[in-house]
């Protein structure tokens, strides 16, 4: 499926820098991310030179406020740094191009306080399916919960695993 590019934006970038942004565009909708942080990224990633912030407004002709969010959640999971640029005050932008790097950012930022959150809730479900007054149910219930518990054990033994191989 092509993904929706606005007139401006296809007037603003090459063709492969469309086609990068396009690709991260794509990646960051798996992942359950908006948009703006695959488009900001991947043109981030094909720019020879870092970007500011005014560069990538006009550059994807997307708003000031989606610009900032998508850095600000870019820096957060460690994707981008600030560039300096020699006699210009602007905040500039470049990418962490470090597969470890992404991959760490990504783990910690949004897979670790999953799990984390995931232990209290499946805390509270196991007291919620003991009070459940069919025994039928409850042990189908406890069953489930196992398999839950067992699923998050197992993500919290595989991800230092991961990280030491992309590392």
């Amino acid at each position: 499926m092509d993904s929706p590019v606005s007139k401006t934006q296809s007037e603003n970038l090459s063709f492969i820098q469309q086609q990068v942004v396009d690709f991260f565009v794509d990646g960051v909708r798996v992942l359950g991310l908006p948009r703006s942080i695959g488009e900001i990224y991947g043109l981030l990633f094909i720019s020879s030179e870092p970007l500011s912030l005014d560069d990538l407004v006009q550059k994807l002709d997307i708003s000031k406020g989606s610009a900032s969010q998508g850095l600000r959640t870019l820096k957060t999971l460690g994707a981008v740094r600030e560039a300096e640029k020699i006699n210009d005050r602007r905040t500039y932008y470049e990418p962490a191009i470090e597969l470890k790097r992404l991959v760490g950012g990504f783990i910690r930022e949004q897979i670790r306080p999953h799990l984390d959150s995931g232990k209290s809730k499946l805390q509270q479900l196991n007291e919620t399916a003991a009070l459940s007054n069919d025994p039928t149910e409850r042990a189908f219930f406890n069953e489930r919960l196992e398999r839950l518990e067992s699923w998050m054990k197992r993500g919290r033994q595989v991800l230092p695993i991961l990280q030491k191989i992309l590392g």
